[in-house]
């Protein structure tokens, strides 16, 4: 390598790193700030592991690195002959259950929190599609599709990525902050994955089960998600967006939405009845309208 290339490969680096700043910026060490309380403790949880985990390896691979330093062979230190050491062995066995029970007794409590969907103030069924979803407000009976709504355009590359590009859809599910909400999970087609990171939960669809989760939020906003669990070829076409509002916005939003799902289609049932001596039919004709 010439002079002048070995001169220009640091100055070549240095501007590398200077252009990449944008986006090392964007990276996220952690998980998302939690606007649940269950998301809140498995953050919690989750620190709890990561600095038991770092006090080990700090242990172990310095006791490591010690031993390899203090007796190398050009101090002419011999190894000791012996073949066990039971007050050692019993060490190592008894510190590292002592560290899993430390560990299993804070993640037993947030498994058996997650699970509790009893007690909710609303329930909401969800559907996965190939790749779509639905959502029914089981207490109203109000349900809707939500699909992705980035312009094919901007998945074609044909105009510029917008803001939410692929984390966008047509019609967001609505919830009310403050409220335990129990979300029941299934799928027509093949397994899905309904996942809201800032909201702690996450859980496969699958068809033919059904399976619960619930949420506590606690901060109105935006919040996106995405099925996170691979379910064919458009699979990363499939976004969620949830809006949480207050109680007093969600119940008029619902109200006008079931109003207005009502409205729309009106259901006409006739029933035929035939004098006595001859047969009795009863027949239920529905007509759809609009909708």
């Amino acid at each position: 390598m010439s002079r002048t290339a070995s001169a220009l490969t640091p100055a070549l680096a240095a501007a590398l790193v200077l252009a990449s700043a944008p986006a090392r910026a964007a990276w996220d060490l952690n998980l998302p700030p939690p606007v649940t309380p269950l998301a809140a403790q498995i953050l919690d949880l989750h620190n709890l592991i990561l600095w038991i985990c770092v006090v080990i390896f700090i242990g172990v691979f310095g006791v490591m690195f010690y031993s390899t330093y203090a007796h190398r062979k050009s101090r002419g230190y011999r190894a000791a002959q012996f073949s066990h050491n039971t007050r050692l062995e019993i060490l190592w066995s008894v510190i590292p259950a002592v560290i899993l029970v430390v560990m299993a007794v804070p993640s037993t409590v947030t498994l058996i929190e997650m699970e509790d969907t009893t007690r909710s103030d609303l329930s909401v069924k969800i559907t996965g599609y190939q790749w779509f979803w639905e959502y029914e407000y089981m207490d109203s009976g109000y349900s809707f599709y939500s699909r992705l709504s980035t312009p094919r355009e901007q998945i074609e590359n044909r105009a510029a990525k917008g803001e939410h590009y692929l984390l966008e859809v047509d019609n967001e599910l609505v919830l009310p902050v403050g409220k335990k909400v129990r979300f029941v999970l299934t799928a027509n087609d093949v397994i899905h994955a309904w996942w809201v990171p800032k909201l702690g939960i996450k859980k496969d669809a699958i068809p033919g089960y059904v399976s619960e989760m619930w949420a506590v939020i606690e901060k109105e906003g935006v919040y996106r998600g995405q099925c996170a669990e691979l379910c064919g070829k458009d699979h990363g076409f499939m976004p969620i967006v949830v809006r949480a509002v207050s109680a007093a916005e969600f119940e008029a939003w619902l109200g006008e939405r079931a109003a207005s799902a009502a409205g729309a289609a009106e259901t006409v049932t006739e029933t035929v009845t035939i004098h006595p001596g001859a047969a009795v039919s009863d027949v239920d004709s529905t007509v759809t309208v609009g909708g």
